[in-house]
């Protein structure tokens, strides 16, 4: 096990293009939609700052609008395309492509830091939520946390000397689980579990209470939308 006083964490959040981002809500308007997905990514990201356990936090992305506001917040920005479409010269693409850029990013910044990729899409998360989670990952060399529905993952970590894996998309948690990642089993965690693809979700992460820039979005739409 990993010594649990030695290492702070590095988080890394990947973020799409607005305009390709929760295809799922669409029902919402792509415009409508676009400013969704800010908006929830700003309270992760926010949320993120303002835990403790976390020293660095790293957004990858490719969208301008994204990059200001995390950088406005206080994040480090990264493209989530690398010059060139590689990676130490290898072509690595998609979300866990990006993640791992991202961790070679941190490891050479800060190599005496965990990383922890985190999905932008919690609106509903708090900083004490976040620090739970990173203070019990420290116990292990990898570890996760599962989604609401109990069949993603919505935090992957890893210790500091320890393999950067990361493997998102279907079925995650059986993936990560096989390869080794210990999931945290917590209690209230519900706003870190709770990742919105749907308007269903989107209800649920207004029952555990929205950040406030989702909430301030939502409180602007007009009825009926």
């Amino acid at each position: 096990m990993a010594d649990i006083a030695s290492f702070t964490w590095s988080v890394v959040i990947p973020v799409k293009v607005l305009t390709q981002a929760k295809s799922r809500l669409a029902r919402l308007g792509g415009e409508r939609r676009a400013a969704l997905a800010l908006a929830m990514a700003a309270d992760t990201v926010t949320a993120v700052l303002e835990c403790r356990e976390a020293a660095h936090v790293i957004v990858i992305t490719d969208d301008q609008a994204v990059g200001d506001m995390a950088g406005e917040l206080g994040a480090v920005v990264i493209p989530d395309t690398p010059p060139g479409g590689l990676m130490g010269g290898v072509a690595i693409g998609g979300l866990n492509g990006a993640l791992r850029r991202g961790a070679v990013f941190a490891r050479g910044r800060w190599p005496g830091s965990g990383l922890a990729a985190l999905f932008a899409d919690l609106p509903a998360v708090r900083p004490t939520e976040i620090a739970t989670a990173l203070r019990a990952a420290r116990q292990w060399p990898t570890a996760f946390v599962a989604d609401a529905a109990g069949d993603g993952t919505t935090m992957y970590t890893a210790g500091p000397g320890f393999g950067f894996q990361p493997s998102f998309g279907l079925a995650s948690r059986a993936r990560h689980a096989a390869g080794g990642a210990v999931e945290l089993v917590l209690h209230g965690i519900d706003g870190l579990r709770r990742d919105v693809d749907t308007p269903e979700d989107l209800q649920e992460a207004a029952a555990i209470g929205l950040g406030p820039h989702t909430a301030g979005l939502l409180r602007c739409a007009p009825r009926g939308r």
